[in-house]
């Protein structure tokens, strides 16, 4: 079977879903071909009671029950928990230094109960610390064997590609996976978003994708919080412009024609593009729907008519 583009989000694991249905919800997506694993060391530290232990330490409980590290891939991430207990802001957190770092994946390896991550993100940016400081952090734990592969999440694509070139002058593993926010509807350009820390993908980051050609592209929100598929869930005011109903009836069109679900087409449009989305569940059905949805090849007449609305 073909490598599952997909991505588990791992954020309601051992806190909103307890650990046994989070056990049961890792189970079901490996045993329908998931690998990847989408966490961090912050999540979720905005919840009260929580330390933003709980995602890591969950996984790292259900790798040993199951004795399945090597059939996973864990990508998690440092740069924003905060640096005081119990701190719901992202005012003061721990950054990308070379101290940060080093001290971060010790602490993720010791939650998630191993000695290796597949994927190693800088969470969030920090114009505190010399990039060249930060990338050779980073580029040291691919060269000792603790990280596989890094990614930047939630960077600009002007930093993106200053941080790279770093990387080539200090001749160390540069990043190689971009995380950013991305769905089917496009907000309004000049948008700010409510969430703090969030960064949208724009032309900008697709064009640079494009020309450097050894990058991918994770997104996450890519199910907008349920707002495809539920009436109680309504589109966020960043979406409100009529390129958003245009989309929409394609998008409802598509999935009507293809007995499919908003959701499924959303994943689907999204692979047809290269990229990985990451999607979030809490309920063994969610997780069926989304590996239907990476598992759904859309033909390029499909995508075109999706690609078309402004």
């Amino acid at each position: 079977m073909t490598d599952l583009r997909l991505a588990l989000g791992t954020i309601p694991l051992g806190t909103t879903v307890d650990e046994q249905d989070a056990f049961a919800i890792l189970d079901r997506y490996v045993e329908l071909g998931g690998t990847r694993l989408d966490t961090a060391d912050n999540y979720p530290f905005w919840q009260d009671g929580c330390t933003g232990d709980e995602s890591e330490a969950t996984i790292g409980r259900w790798l040993a029950a199951r004795g399945n590290r090597d059939h996973v891939v864990l990508s998690t991430k440092v740069g924003a928990r905060p640096r005081t207990a119990g701190d719901r802001t992202l005012d003061d957190v721990e950054g990308l230094s070379a101290p940060a770092i080093r001290a971060a994946v010790e602490g993720s390896l010791k939650r998630l109960g191993t000695d290796r991550l597949d994927v190693y993100w800088a969470h969030v940016e920090d114009r505190s610390v010399p990039l060249e400081e930060t990338v050779a952090a980073f580029g040291a734990l691919v060269a000792d064997g603790t990280v596989g592969v890094l990614g930047a999440s939630n960077h600009a694509t002007w930093r993106l590609e200053r941080a790279r070139r770093v990387a080539r002058d200090l001749g160390v593993a540069p990043f190689a996976q971009v995380q950013l926010r991305h769905t089917y509807l496009q907000p309004r350009p000049g948008v700010h978003l409510p969430e703090g820390g969030h960064t949208l993908a724009t032309p900008e980051t697709f064009d640079y994708l494009a020309a450097e050609g050894d990058l991918t592209l994770w997104a996450y929100n890519t199910l907008m919080f349920g707002a495809y598929t539920r009436p109680d869930k309504p589109m966020q005011e960043i979406f409100e412009h009529p390129g958003t109903t245009a989309r929409l009836a394609v998008l409802r069109e598509v999935a009507d024609g293809l007995g499919v679900s908003p959701n499924q087409v959303v994943i689907a449009w999204l692979v047809a593009h290269g990229v990985v989305p990451i999607v979030g569940a809490t309920r063994l059905e969610q997780v069926e729907e989304a590996v239907a949805g990476a598992r759904l090849a859309l033909d390029a007449d499909l995508v075109a008519r999706l690609d078309a609305p402004a």
